[in-house]
């Protein structure tokens, strides 16, 4: 194994830990720069999709493993910090973390489990949690007691967890009763996350018996994160499959092994650069990220390629340039990638005409109700915006500068900013709540130059 130097424990690290690399503290109002076209080369940070699993497995795991390139984020540190509280042990240095594994054997925490404002780690925690000898409470940020959690509860009841729900209409707060669970069959309301059946999925290994999971009405929103998942799962040493009638399999006592595991690009913030280059112009190119990548966002391309952009895939790298002309207008079902909404939606400003994004009814239980948001916020720019209760339809109108607000949503910070390239006087506002994802994405971004 790789020896470390100079380690510190990643209990220790936090979103206020400074260092010679922190990018520097963000004022509470950004003015964006106009710009474009663009020639740029960029590398994004390891997927906090697959951070996040990989290292709850790793937590899990017999031994030790190596994640390379993890990414280094609020929510990330979330979990990192509550799976330390449950035993396992975190080492890091600038590019790495070593994890000593638990071998399934958690220990009962002494303190609340805080998911912070992280849905995956909420979700995920509550699967481990029932692992653990012994009691835990789980808890987050207002918001977070404001998302849903009762159908996943619900599922782990049925293998045997106890979980009391302590929150108001099915969220958090929790306490979770520890003890293992059973096994078995189970049916899971998976219509509004997929989160649900990924924390199943990430815990059942260690039941006591052979875990089946059906989806209720045969609905999996967003299922290329499942894909994911089952992919990180069987990379450590899980056997897991579905079935010919569409129900997912997992055996126990096929359980996790550590190991060297590389974290690739996270094709969620790519999308944005991709984005850049659609609305300003020119070319944007992303390096590293694998040509057979499951990441639900890189179906965003082919949305890309339909508005008109140039979309070239490399065996290391993805390049978007933007149209010769105006951009297209869509009507879209984006169902398996949510995440990248936002993105698509800030692009759509610059259409020449009506676009409508379809199926994306789970945004309104994120960090925020973010088809409401973007409702607002594309009207303050000068377009015509409705949100329905499962659509967003955007009409470009006269385009001018405004103060859009971000709601402590990484995402819409991150979107709506990509608007000040093409319009002067975007100011967006709380621009540091991109930490939840990428501490420092606007320094990113400062390096789009013309």
């Amino acid at each position: 194994m790789q020896q470390f130097t100079e380690v510190q424990p990643c209990i220790a690290m936090s979103p206020t830990s400074t260092s010679s690399s922190a990018p520097q503290p963000l004022p509470p109002s950004l003015a964006i720069a106009t710009r474009g076209p663009l020639d740029a080369t960029v590398e994004c940070p390891g997927s906090k999709s697959i951070t996040n699993r990989a290292v709850v497995i790793a937590a899990l795991a017999k031994g030790e493993t190596i994640l390379e390139s993890p990414l280094e984020s609020e929510d990330t540190w979330a979990i990192r910090n509550a799976l330390t509280l449950l035993g396992a042990k975190f080492h890091c240095d600038a590019a790495s973390w070593r994890i000593e594994g638990t071998n399934g054997a958690l220990t009962t925490p002494t303190q609340t489990l805080d998911a912070t404002a992280s849905g995956t780690a909420a979700r995920f925690l509550t699967a481990v949690a029932t692992l653990a000898p012994g009691p835990s409470v789980l808890d987050g940020t207002a918001r977070m007691r404001e998302r849903p959690i009762q159908d996943l509860v619900d599922a782990l009841i049925s293998l045997g967890a106890k979980i009391d729900v302590t929150g108001q209409n099915g969220c958090p707060p929790l306490h979770i009763h520890g003890g293992g669970l059973h096994g078995g069959r189970v049916t899971v309301d998976a219509s509004r996350s997929s989160q649900y059946v990924s924390a199943l999925l990430l815990s059942v290994p260690y039941a006591k018996q052979d875990v089946r999971i059906r989806l209720k009405d045969s609905i999996l929103v967003s299922r290329p994160y499942v894909d994911v998942t089952l992919h990180c799962m069987r990379e450590f040493g899980a056997e897991v499959s579905w079935t010919a009638d569409g129900e997912i399999c997992v055996t126990a006592g096929a359980t996790y092994t550590g190991r060297r595991f590389a974290i690739e690009p996270d094709a969620s913030t790519a999308a944005y650069f991709f984005a850049a280059a659609a609305i300003a112009g020119g070319r944007v190119r992303v390096l590293n990220i694998p040509a057979n990548s499951a990441q639900a966002d890189l179906r965003l391309l082919r949305i890309f390629e339909s508005m008109g952009c140039k979309v070239t895939r490399g065996t290391h790298f993805i390049e978007v340039q933007g149209p010769t002309g105006t951009l297209r207008p869509i009507d879209v079902d984006m169902n398996e990638m949510p995440d990248g909404v936002l993105a698509v939606a800030v692009t759509c400003l610059f259409a020449n005409g009506r676009s409508v994004i379809r199926n994306v009814g789970n945004l309104r239980i994120k960090e925020t109700d973010r088809l409401a948001a973007l409702e607002t916020e594309l009207r303050k720019l000068g377009a015509q915006a409705e949100a329905g209760k499962n659509s967003l339809v955007i009409e470009p109108g006269s385009l001018h500068g405004a103060e859009i607000d971000t709601y402590d949503d990484h995402r819409m910070a991150m979107a709506f900013a990509l608007a000040g390239f093409k319009i002067p006087g975007v100011v967006i506002r709380n621009p540091s709540c991109v930490a939840k994802s990428w501490p420092e994405y606007f320094t990113a971004l400062e390096k789009l130059g013309a």
